[in-house]
C-alpha cells in the first residue's frame, strides 16, 4: 500500500511529466498551435497548405507572364500584327493561371476553416475534460486564477482564428515570398542575390516584432480574463448585488481591470507600428538599392530592361508579401499564447487522468468504513480540521455525524468521496485503503445528497439519469417513487421530460431535493451520504423527504450529517465531533443518558428549548400530511409545471426578437457611441491615408524606371534611376512614423472601443430587472461569454478593419487619379471589370451573414454547459458524470463543425472566383493595351504606368474585400450588443424623476397586490394580497412550499413589480421612489448565502462602503462570526473561494448576516436566514437577529416555525392570499387553523416528547 501511495505523488523523475514538459515547450513553437490535430486534420492542413501555397505562388507566376508581355510590347512595337497575336496568347495564359488560383484559393480557405473548427472543438473538449478530472483541491485553490470559462470561450476563439484563418493567409504570403525569390534567381541571379543579402535585416525585425507582440498579447489576454471572471461572478449573483446597491462597485471593479488591459493594448499598438513600419521601411530601402543596382546592370548590358523589371517587381512584391504576413503572424502569436494556457492545463492533467481509472476494484462491497488516525487540513487553509481522528462504521448500518458548525461534519463526507486525501492516517473501505481503490469505481458505490441540491439545466429524467446513465425509464420511475417524487412529476404537463431550468430554478426546494434523492437511489449505492439533506425544507416537504430517505437507507451503510437532531434519533450510531476529534459516540438513548455532562445531550437540550416547548394537540398526522400535500400539488407543483410552458414560449419569442434586432445592426450607432475616439481615428486615418498613397506612387516609380531602362541616353538613364532611388530612401524614412501613427492610434482606438463596449454592456446588463435574468437565454454563462466575445468581434469589425479600409480608399483614389490622368481609355476598361470582383465578394458576405448568428449562439450554449458543470463540480465528481458532461459539450460543438464545412467551401469558392475575375481583368487590360499601341492611341510608357497603378489598386481592393468575413462577424455581433444597450429596463433603479429616499419609518403595506413571474405569465402567484407591517414591528410569513413566501420579499426588494395593486412603504408606492436609495434602507439575508470570491473582510464591507475595521468586527461579533474568523490563519483576510466554497454553510450564513448588520437597515428581510446553522450557532445568531430586529420593520420567511414564534404577527399564505394572520398564541388557539396544523406537523416530525 505504501508503494501505491508513493506512486501517486509527483516526483522529479516522473516519466509522465517529461512529455508534458516537452509538449509545453512545443506549444511555444509554431507547431504547438496544432497540438491536438489528428490524421484527418493533418491531411486537411496538408491540402490546405498546398492550396494556400499555390494561391501565393500565383503572383510571381503572373509577373513572369507580365514580363513576357512587356518584352513583347517593347520589342514588337514595330510589328503591330505580331504584337497583337503574341499579347493575346500571353493574356490567355493569365486566364489559365486564374483558374489554378481559383482551385488553390478554394482548397486553401475551405480546408483551413474546417481543420480550425475541428481542432478548436477538440481542444475545447480536451480542456474541459482535463478540468473535470481535476481534484477538488484545484477548484478550492487554483480555479479562481485559472479563468476556466474564459479559456473555453475567448482563448479558443483566438486559437480558431489563428488555425482556421491566419495560418492559411500566412502560408500564402510566405509562398509568394519564396517563389518570388526563386523566380528572381532563375531570371537574374546577381540582382536577386544582392536582394537576399538584405533579408536577415527583415528577419530580425520581424522576429523581434513577433516576440514582443506575443508577450504583450499574453499579458493583455490575462488582464481581460480577470475582468471577465469578475463580470461572470457579479452576473451570477445579481440579486445580492442589487440588494446591496453594488452595481456601481461592480462596474468600478470591472473598469479597473479593463484599464490594465487597455494600457497593455496601447503598448502592443506602439510595438505593432514600429514593427510594421520598420519592415516596410527596410523594403523601401531594398527597393531603392535594387533600382540603383539594376540600372548599373542594364547600363553595362548584363541584362535587358524587361528582365531587370521582372526581377525587381517579383522581388519587391515578394518582399511586400513578407510584410503582409506580419499581421497574420501577430494573430498566430496570440493563438500560441492562448493555446499555451490551454495546453498547460491539459498536460498537467496527465497525472490526474491516470488516477481516475487506476487502482483495484473490489469484487464485492460490504460497506464497512473506518477512519484510522486521520489528520487533515484543507489545502487552501493550513489549520488542521482533524487530528488523529478514528472511528468505525459497520456495514449496512446508519451513522449520524453531529457537532457545532465548522467542526468538520461535511469534511467527513468529502473525504469518504475522496474529494480530498488525508495528510496522514488512512480511510478504509472493507479493510482496503481508499487510495488504492479505483476512484471512478469507488464513487460509483456511493450516492450523495447535498444540502444545496445541484440540478442541471436539462429534463427531470436527464437529471435523475446522472445517477446511472444506462438506466431505462422504468428504473427512473422506480427511483422517483422511492424518493416520493413520482406524484409531483406526473402532475407536470411534460412529466419526466419537463425542463428544470438553470440550477433547477423551475422547481421548489422540496422538489429539487427529492429529484436529488431519486438520482442517488438510481445508483443503488452501497454507501449513502446525506449532507443536511432536509435542512432547507419546510415541515411538510421535510416529512415527505424524510420518509423517502428512511425507505432507501435500509441495508445500506449510511452517513448522515445533520443540524436538526430530530432527524437522526433513530440511527444506529451517532458520532459527536468537536475540534476535529470524536468526543463521544453511541445511540441516541446512550448519549442522552449522560445528561448535562454529554455534548450530544447539551446539543439536544439547546434545540428543544429553541423549539419552544410542545403543544399537545390531537390531530392525525396522516390528515395533516394529506391536507398540506394537497396544497403543495395545487400550488407548488401544478403551477410550477404550467410555468415551464409559459417560460418556453416567451423565451422563443424573445429569441426571435433578438435575432431580428441582430439582423440589422447599425455601425453608425457604434461610431456615435465612440465619439471620444474620433481624435485617435483621425490621427490613425492620416497614417492610413499616407501609407495607402505610397503603393500607387511606388507603382508609378517603378514604371518610370522601366521607361528609363529603354532610354538610349546612358546619362539620362542613370539620372532618372538615381532620382527614383533617392525618393524611395526618403519614403523609407517616412514609413516608420507613418505606420507608427496608423497602428498606434488605431490600436488605441480599438482597445478603447473594446473597453467602452464591454463596460457599456456590463453596465447595461446591471440596469436590467431581475425578470430579464430569469430568461434562459440570459443565464450568467451566456452573458459572460457574450461580454467577452462580442466586444472583441466589434473591435475587429470597426477599429482593426477601419485602418485597412481607409488605407485602401486612399490607395484607390490616388491610383485612379494617376491612371485616368495618364491613359483614361486604359483606366476605363480596367475599371469596367471591377464589378465582377466586387459582386463575388458580396456573395461571400451575404453567405456569412446567413450563418454567423447560429454559429456564435452554439458556442454560448456549449460555454453554458461547461460553466454549469464547473459550478457543480462536486456533484459531477460524486456521480462520475465527467464523460457525460464532455459528451453533451461535444454534442453542442457538432453544429458549428457542420456549418464550418459548408461555410468554408462556399467562402473558398467565392474568394477563388473573385481571384479568377481579378486575373481575367488583367488579361483583358493587357490585350486592350496592345490594341491601343497597335492603333497608336497611346504610348508604351503612359499605358504601362496606368496599368501598373491599377494592378496594385486591384490587389488592394481584393485584400479589403477578403476582410468581409471579419467585418460581417463583427457587424453581426453589433446586433446582440445593441439589443442589450438599447433595451429599456422594466424597473429603473435610478430614475431621475423618482423621489430619493433620505429616511424611512418602515411602514410596509401590500395593497390588493396581484403578481405573476414574467417568465410564467399564465401562473398567478398573488391575487389580491393584502398585508400590513407597522414600522418597527415584525411579520413572519409561513405556508407550504410554493405558496409565494419568498415572492413577498422579492416584491419588497422590487426585484419585480406587481401587475396590479401596489407595494407601499410609508404610504408611498415604491414604484415612485428612487430604487437605489430605497434598497440602501433595506437589508436582505437569503436562504442560500451568496459570497464573492474575495476576503471575508471585503465580503462584510460590501454591506456599507467606508465602514471602519472596528465596525466590521462589531458586525461579525453580533453575527457570531468573529470567533471562527479569528481562528483562521489569515483572519479577516482569509479568501472565501468561489461562491464562499472555503467556508461551511453556517459560516457563510454568519458572514452574510454580518454584512446585513453592517448595512444598518430600517427594513430587514430574512429569507430562511438560519436554516443552514447548527443548533448552537442558530441560537446565538437568532439572539443577534433579535437584537438587530429591535426597532426595525422585519419581514421573515421561515420553514422552522420555532424561529418565528416571537414575531409580532404571523401571516399564513394560501392560494395567493393571506389565509390567516395574527400572533403565535392567537393562531395556535384557533381550532382547525392552518398555522396550528403546520406547527403540529413540525412537532410530530421533531418528536419533541421523545427528545426531551
Amino acid at each position: 500500500m505504501d508503494g501505491v501511495e508513493l506512486s501517486n505523488r509527483p516526483s522529479d523523475n516522473n516519466p509522465i511529466e517529461k512529455p508534458a514538459a516537452s509538449r509545453r515547450k512545443a506549444s511555444r513553437s509554431i507547431f504547438g498551435l496544432f497540438a491536438v490535430a489528428d490524421t484527418v486534420d493533418c491531411f486537411l492542413m496538408l491540402f490546405g497548405a498546398a492550396g494556400a501555397c499555390i494561391h501565393g505562388a500565383s503572383t510571381p507566376v503572373f509577373l513572369i507572364l507580365f514580363g513576357h508581355i512587356i518584352d513583347s510590347l517593347g520589342s514588337l512595337s514595330s510589328d503591330p500584327h505580331k504584337l497583337a497575336s503574341e499579347v493575346s496568347k500571353r493574356a490567355l495564359d493569365l486566364v489559365y493561371v486564374g483558374l489554378i488560383v481559383l482551385v488553390g484559393a478554394w482548397i486553401g480557405v475551405a480546408f483551413w476553416t474546417q481543420t480550425g473548427e475541428r481542432q478548436t472543438a477538440r481542444l475545447r473538449v480536451k480542456y474541459l475534460q482535463s478540468v473535470l478530472r481535476k481534484d477538488i483541491n484545484f477548484f478550492d485553490t487554483e480555479a479562481r486564477d485559472a479563468n476556466i470559462i474564459y479559456r473555453i470561450s475567448s482563448d479558443a476563439i483566438l486559437v480558431q482564428d489563428a488555425i482556421g484563418d491566419k495560418t492559411g493567409h500566412c502560408l500564402r504570403y510566405l509562398a509568394q515570398f519564396v517563389v518570388g525569390f526563386a523566380v528572381g534567381f532563375t531570371t537574374l541571379w546577381k540582382l536577386t542575390l544582392v536582394t537576399l543579402a538584405v533579408i536577415p535585416l527583415l528577419v530580425v525585425a520581424g522576429g523581434a516584432y513577433t516576440i514582443i507582440m506575443s508577450t504583450l498579447s499574453k499579458k493583455g489576454e490575462a488582464a481581460y480574463a480577470e475582468a471577465g471572471k469578475v463580470a461572470e461572478e457579479v452576473i451570477s449573483q445579481v440579486r445580492t448585488v442589487y440588494s446591496f446597491v453594488g452595481e456601481e462597485k461592480a462596474v468600478e471593479a470591472y473598469s479597473k481591470l479593463l484599464k490594465t488591459a487597455l494600457k497593455l493594448g496601447k503598448k502592443s499598438g506602439f510595438a505593432k507600428g514600429i514593427g510594421v513600419g520598420t519592415t516596410y521601411g527596410l523594403l523601401f530601402c531594398t527597393w531603392a538599392f535594387l533600382l540603383w543596382y539594376a540600372g548599373i546592370l542594364v547600363r553595362h548590358h548584363v541584362t535587358n530592361g524587361g528582365k531587370a523589371f521582372t526581377t525587381i517587381i517579383n522581388v519587391v512584391f515578394s518582399g511586400f508579401a513578407l510584410g503582409q504576413a506580419a499581421p497574420n503572424l501577430s494573430a498566430i502569436a496570440k493563438g500560441q499564447a492562448a493555446i499555451s494556457n490551454i495546453i498547460s492545463m491539459i498536460d498537467v492533467d496527465s497525472k490526474s487522468t491516470k488516477t481516475l481509472d487506476r487502482g483495484i476494484v473490489l469484487p464485492e462491497v460490504a460497506g464497512k468504513i473506518e477512519f484510522s488516525k486521520v489528520s487533515f487540513a484543507y489545502p487552501s487553509r493550513p489549520n488542521m480540521i482533524f487530528e488523529d481522528l478514528s472511528f468505525l462504521m459497520s456495514a449496512g448500518k446508519t451513522f449520524a455525524v453531529v457537532g457545532p458548525s465548522g467542526s468538520g461534519k461535511s469534511t467527513i463526507i468529502s473525504m469518504v468521496e475522496r474529494f480530498y486525501e488525508p495528510t496522514s492516517g488512512k480511510i478504509l473501505l472493507d479493510g482496503f485503503d481508499l487510495k488504492i481503490l479505483q476512484l471512478k469505481w469507488l464513487r460509483g458505490q456511493m450516492g450523495l445528497v447535498s444540502q444545496e441540491p445541484a440540478l442541471f439545466a436539462t429534463s427531470i429524467a436527464g437529471n435523475i439519469l446522472y445517477g446511472r446513465e444506462d438506466a431505462e425509464l422504468d428504473h427512473i420511475v422506480e427511483a422517483a417513487k422511492a424518493a416520493n417524487a413520482h406524484s409531483f412529476i406526473q402532475a407536470l404537463p411534460e412529466g419526466y421530460h419537463t425542463q428544470v431550468g438553470e440550477g433547477g430554478t423551475q422547481l421548489s426546494g422540496g422538489q429539487k431535493q427529492r429529484i436529488a434523492i431519486a438520482r442517488a437511489v438510481l445508483r443503488n449505492p452501497k454507501i449513502l451520504l446525506l449532507d443536511e439533506a432536509t435542512s432547507a425544507l419546510d415541515a411538510e416537504s421535510e416529512l415527505v423527504v424524510q420518509q423517502a430517505l428512511e425507505r432507501i437507507m435500509l441495508d445500506r451503510t449510511t452517513i448522515i450529517v445533520a443540524h436538526r437532531l430530530s432527524t437522526i434519533r433513530d440511527v444506529d450510531k451517532i458520532i459527536v465531533l468537536k475540534n476535529g476529534k470524536v468526543v463521544e459516540s453511541g445511540t441516541h438513548f446512550e448519549l442522552m443518558s449522560k445528561g448535562e455532562d454529554g455534548e450530544y445531550a447539551t446539543l439536544v437540550s439547546l434545540q428543544v428549548s429553541s423549539n419552544g416547548g410542545n403543544q399537545n394537540q390531537e390531530t392525525s398526522q396522516e390528515s395533516v400530511t394529506s391536507h398540506f400535500s394537497e396544497l403543495n400539488h395545487t400550488q407548488a407543483i401544478h403551477k410550477k409545471s404550467e410555468s415551464i410552458d409559459g417560460r418556453e414560449t416567451l423565451t422563443h419569442d424573445q429569441r426571435l426578437d433578438r435575432l431580428g434586432s441582430a439582423s440589422s445592426p447599425s455601425i453608425g450607432k457604434l461610431i456615435r457611441m465612440n465619439r471620444a475616439e474620433w481624435p485617435n481615428a483621425v490621427l490613425g486615418s492620416v497614417g492610413a491615408i499616407i501609407s495607402g498613397m505610397q503603393t500607387p506612387l511606388f507603382a508609378l516609380g517603378i514604371t518610370q524606371v522601366l521607361s528609363a531602362f529603354y532610354s538610349h541616353d546612358q546619362r539620362q538613364m542613370k539620372h532618372e534611376i538615381e532620382k527614383v532611388a533617392l525618393i524611395f530612401v526618403g519614403a523609407a524614412i517616412v514609413t516608420v512614423p507613418v505606420y507608427l501613427v496608423q497602428h498606434y492610434f488605431y490600436t488605441a482606438m480599438g482597445e478603447q472601443i473594446t473597453t467602452r463596449v464591454r463596460l457599456s454592456i456590463f453596465s447595461a446588463i446591471l440596469r436590467n430587472e431581475i425578470g430579464w435574468f430569469d430568461l434562459d437565454e440570459n443565464n450568467s454563462g451566456t452573458l459572460a461569454s457574450m461580454l467577452a466575445a462580442d466586444a472583441t468581434l466589434v473591435r475587429s469589425a470597426i477599429a482593426d478593419r477601419l485602418s485597412t479600409i481607409i488605407q485602401n480608399i486612399s490607395l484607390v483614389a490616388t491610383a485612379f487619379f494617376i491612371a485616368f490622368f495618364l491613359s483614361w481609355r486604359m483606366a476605363a476598361v480596367v475599371l469596367a471589370t471591377y464589378p465582377l470582383i466586387i459582386s463575388a465578394a458580396i456573395a461571400e458576405q451575404m453567405f456569412l451573414r446567413g450563418l454567423g448568428g447560429n454559429y456564435t449562439r452554439a458556442y454560448s450554449r456549449a460555454t453554458a454547459i461547461a460553466r454549469e458543470a464547473i459550478i457543480n463540480i462536486r456533484t459531477v465528481a460524486a456521480f462520475g458524470a465527467e464523460d457525460r458532461i464532455s459528451a453533451q459539450f461535444t454534442n453542442e460543438l457538432e453544429q458549428p463543425n457542420k456549418q464550418a464545412l459548408v461555410r468554408g467551401h462556399i467562402s473558398g469558392l467565392s474568394y477563388g472566383i473573385s481571384q479568377l475575375f481579378l486575373l481575367s481583368s488583367y488579361a483583358l487590360g493587357l490585350w486592350y493595351a496592345s490594341q491601343l499601341i497597335k492603333k497608336k492611341e497611346s504610348d508604351f510608357g503612359n499605358i504601362m504606368k496606368s496599368f501598373m497603378v491599377l494592378i496594385v489598386t486591384a490587389l488592394g481592393v481584393a485584400e479589403a474585400l477578403a476582410l468581409a468575413p471579419d467585418i460581417v462577424k463583427g457587424s453581426h455581433a453589433l446586433g446582440s450588443v445593441f439589443s442589450i444597450l438599447e433595451r429599456r429596463t422594466a424597473i429603473e433603479s435610478d430614475d431621475p424623476l423618482s423621489q430619493p429616499v433620505i429616511e424611512i419609518r418602515g411602514d410596509v403595506e401590500f395593497k390588493d397586490v396581484g403578481f405573476r413571474y414574467p417568465v410564467r405569465p399564465d401562473v398567478p402567484v398573488f391575487d389580491g394580497l393584502n398585508l400590513q407591517v407597522p414600522a418597527g414591528s415584525s411579520l413572519a410569513i409561513v405556508g407550504p412550499s410554493g405558496s409565494g413566501k419568498s415572492s413577498v420579499i422579492a416584491l419588497l426588494m422590487r426585484f419585480y413589480d406587481p401587475i396590479k395593486g401596489a407595494v407601499m412603504i410609508d404610504g408611498r408606492d415604491i414604484r415612485c421612489l428612487n430604487l437605489r436609495t430605497l434598497r440602501l434602507r433595506i437589508g436582505l439575508v437569503q436562504q442560500e448565502p451568496v459570497l464573492f470570491s474575495t476576503t471575508i473582510y471585503e465580503n462584510i464591507l460590501y454591506g456599507r462602503d467606508g465602514a471602519s475595521e472596528i465596525e466590521i468586527m462589531k458586525a461579525a461579533k453580533a453575527a457570531n462570526a468573529h470567533g471562527f474568523i479569528s481562528r483562521m490563519p489569515d483572519g479577516y483576510q482569509t479568501h472565501v473561494g468561489e461562491r464562499g466554497i472555503q467556508l461551511s454553510g453556517g459560516q457563510k450564513q454568519r458572514v452574510a448576516i454580518a454584512r446585513a448588520i453592517l448595512k444598518d437597515p430600517t427594513i430587514l428581510l430574512l429569507d430562511e436566514a438560519t436554516s443552514a446553522l447548527d443548533t448552537a450557532s442558530e441560537k446565538l445568531v437568532q439572539e443577534a437577529l433579535d437584537t438587530l430586529m429591535y426597532g426595525r420593520t422585519t419581514v421573515m420567511v421561515a420553514h422552522r416555525l420555532s424561529t418565528i414564534r416571537d414575531a409580532d404577527r404571523i401571516a399564513v399564505l394560501h392560494c395567493g392570499k393571506v389565509a390567516e394572520i395574527g400572533g403565535h398564541d392567537e393562531l395556535i388557539s384557533r381550532p382547525g387553523s392552518m398555522y396550528s396544523q403546520l406547527v403540529r406537523l413540525q412537532q410530530q416530525s421533531a418528536d419533541g416528547d421523545d427528545l426531551s
